[in-house]
């Protein structure tokens, strides 16, 4: 399509009627539109005083620009940079000017070294707990006690260099004045102790490893090998400050156990005392087996009396047995008539004799006075048997009364010692209770005397363990442990970095969200009306025009691509783009594309001017992020057509089609800057587009509506003719303008 328009051209038909937008304003001079399009161009666009301005909507948070603040970032980037880098050499002349720390370490394991032969003798056979994480904290505080550090202090002659006490090598200005107004402590108000304890503690670290029983003691000093002198002087006082606690307490256990001791034998003494001279008056005499006499003869009695007992049951049990064996006339075989030696002769006679009568049996008869001789003895020995045994058993008969005898009189003085026990058992209770209250007294004095012993024992032992032991003694460093260089460095130069850079990110993001006028106006709709037969002199298009064509575009709601053509390619165009674009992009998103390539003013008023354009995207040479820039002074997106003129034609590719269909699926709005449409094929400007024509001034009313015609007609779905171009001066002044926009 080629739009043309024809300077001077009046047509031969009635005037059509001028579009009516509000109160008529009188024709201004060149001067006048010339600052009225210096105005036009500016950041906030100028309106008529009778449009009102309300507050526009705080952007949404996917109208942020990270792309622009990134630009912005490296814009401003000697802002960030040269702060950083003079933080750099600031915090790295500081470091290196501090006086360095050296720091050493000692480890301590509390494991509870008690010997067991030092224990008392009723708890050696018991088994000493673990020590808990309480006990282990108590012991770091014991590291960090006074008395301890008073005692590492002056075996290492702290409070002679001037490390420890600043006053030693004066009091410099600056702290003096921080003391004057009560910031830090005035080292002349303190004693020299409160001194040295303050810089000692400042360097002393101790502190327990976590899930384990070892403390480490860490001590810094401007000297390395002070810093591992005071260290292993920490934990050796550590130990022996134990020591002599323990000594310190079985001295004063043995020194309270001897004044005990003292009292308790005197009551021993009283109370064993007050034993003998009762059992003296009550007769209650020990006999052996600590028991009384009367008690120790009772039970001897008792004793007999049940041998007595014994021995008649014993007896009359024999002399039975054996009458009974008489009597039926069977063998004697009891052991008291078997173990008599007569009975003893006599058996082996008749055994003999019974032998002889075997013998003889064999060659004579029966009646052979050989035979009859042997029988004969052989029962005269028998009877001898049988007499003895008798007689054994009338022993024991006799044996047998004896001891009834006996058991009979051992009862009757078992029962008289008896009733005479009876009648001392008051007495013998009254003697228990002395007994018992003597002895209890006397098992506490022994318990004192051998609780005395030990306590003595391990008052006089030199080397008594402690709770702990070093496990590792400090040695020399040579690194410096204060300052940390290289982390102070990095840190502070870090830190001045993402201040600076965030201060400038945070000026652009509030930049951006800004809020800004709303028009506020009843709807107007722009738009071509019929002829009159009076044709008047057009008025200028001014900022009242367009802000009417914008409210126009906004109800309507179809038009989501406008394309803006002038008669000729000057910045008349771009100034009218311009402006239009910026109204809409108060409640949208909107995004200008550059087509014309006839002024460098858009590219100045993008937050990139050197950014890539439409040329470069059909090229390859570029994505669409990096062509969509930023407006300086709105929510206004801009897209260059490119920095080549002689790569116009490329503007004319279907793909420049297929990027503005993107850019409306992405945005509310998108205006295109047509120039004057001169070589733009239709189905790029006009399809599903609204246009919006800038006029040569000397075109009459029926040349515009044979263009809006024309227009319709070539593809475009709607048209508003402004009444009038926006002039400027000359192009130089237009860029100027549009720059300082």
């Amino acid at each position: 399509m080629r739009v043309s328009f024809w300077r001077g051209w009046t047509p031969k038909v009635p005037p059509m009627p001028k579009l009516s937008f509000g109160k008529r304003r009188p024709l201004r001079t060149s001067a006048e539109t010339s600052a009225k399009t210096s105005a036009m161009a500016d950041a906030p666009v100028a309106l008529p005083p009778e449009v009102i301005k309300a507050p526009a909507p705080l952007p949404e948070l996917g109208d942020l620009d990270l792309r622009a603040i990134w630009q912005a970032l490296v814009r401003k980037r000697m802002w960030v940079i040269i702060p950083a880098a003079l933080a750099f050499v600031l915090s790295l002349t500081v470091v290196n000017m501090i006086t360095p720390r050296f720091k050493s370490e000692a480890r301590i394991l509390i494991d509870g070294r008690e010997n067991i032969f030092l224990r008392p003798t009723g708890e050696r056979a018991e088994e000493r707990g673990s020590l808990d994480a309480e006990a282990v904290t108590s012991q770091v505080q014991l590291l960090l006690s006074r008395d301890l550090a008073r005692e590492v202090i002056k075996e290492n002659g702290l409070a002679e260099l001037p490390e420890f006490d600043p006053v030693l090598r004066g009091v410099s200005s600056l702290r003096a004045l921080l003391a004057m107004f009560g910031i830090v402590r005035d080292p002349l108000k303190m004693t020299p102790e409160e001194r040295v304890l303050e810089a000692y503690f400042d360097r002393l670290t101790a502190y327990a490893v976590d899930k384990s029983r070892v403390m480490v003691v860490e001590f810094q000093s401007r000297d390395p090998e002070l810093a591992a002198r005071v260290a292993n002087s920490i934990a050796d006082n550590y130990l022996v400050l134990q020591q002599a606690a323990r000594q310190k307490q079985a001295r004063a256990a043995s020194q309270w156990l001897l004044s005990e001791i003292e009292t308790l034998r005197k009551k021993v003494s009283d109370a064993e005392a007050r034993v003998e001279e009762f059992r003296s008056q009550s007769s209650l005499f020990i006999g052996t087996n600590n028991t009384t006499l009367s008690n120790q003869q009772l039970g001897e009695l008792n004793s007999q009396l049940n041998n007595a007992r014994a021995l008649k049951s014993d007896a009359e049990s024999k002399a039975r047995l054996i009458r009974e064996m008489l009597q039926s006339g069977r063998p004697i075989e009891a052991s008291e008539v078997l173990n008599s030696e007569l009975v003893r002769r006599l058996s082996e006679q008749r055994v003999t004799l019974r032998a002889q009568l075997a013998e003889q049996s064999s060659t004579l008869l029966d009646g052979h006075p050989r035979m009859k001789e042997l029988r004969a003895q052989i029962q005269d020995i028998d009877r001898q048997i049988r007499e003895e045994a008798n007689k054994i058993s009338r022993s024991l008969e006799n044996d047998a009364r004896i001891a009834s005898a006996r058991v009979d009189g051992l009862t009757a003085s078992l029962n008289q010692l008896k009733r005479q026990a009876s009648s001392n058992n008051e007495q013998d209770v009254q003697l228990r209770a002395l007994e018992r209250e003597a002895r209890a007294q006397r098992d506490l004095l022994e318990a004192y005397l051998a609780r005395y012993r030990e306590a003595t024992t391990r008052e006089n032992i030199d080397l008594v363990p402690a709770d702990g032991r070093i496990i590792s003694r400090a040695i020399v460093s040579n690194t410096p442990a204060y300052p940390k260089k290289m982390p102070i460095v990095l840190l502070v130069t870090l830190a001045t970095f993402l201040l600076t850079a965030g201060a400038i990110a945070t000026g652009e993001l509030l930049r951006m969200t800004a809020p800004r006028a709303e028009v506020v106006r009843a709807p107007v709709m722009v738009a071509a009306a019929e002829p009159t037969p009076e044709v008047q002199a057009p008025a200028p298009a001014g900022p009242s025009e367009i802000a009417l064509v914008v409210q126009a575009l906004r109800e309507d709601g179809a038009a989501r691509k406008i394309t803006v053509i002038g008669a000729r390619p000057d910045d008349s165009v771009t100034l009218t783009a311009l402006t239009l674009a910026r109204l809409l992009s108060r409640t949208a998103k909107v995004v200008l594309v550059d087509l014309a390539m006839a002024s460098p003013a858009l590219a100045r008023l993008s937050t990139d001017p050197a950014a890539p354009g439409l040329t470069d995207l059909m090229q390859g040479a570029a994505s669409f992020g990096q062509i969509i820039t930023r407006d300086r002074l709105s929510r206004l997106h801009l897209v260059g057509a490119g920095g080549d003129p002689s790569q116009r034609a490329l503007l004319q590719s279907p793909r420049v089609a297929m990027a503005l269909d993107a850019l409306s699926r992405t945005y509310d709005y998108v205006v295109l800057d047509a120039g004057a449409a001169a070589d733009l094929p239709p189905y790029i400007i006009a399809s599903q587009a609204h246009a919006v024509v800038v006029p040569s001034a000397e075109i009459g009313e029926r040349a515009r509506m044979t263009l809006r015609d024309q227009l319709l007609a070539s593809g475009f779905a709607g048209v508003t003719v402004l009444t009038s171009s926006v002039k400027v001066e000359d192009e130089r002044g237009a860029v100027e303008r549009i720059a300082a926009a």
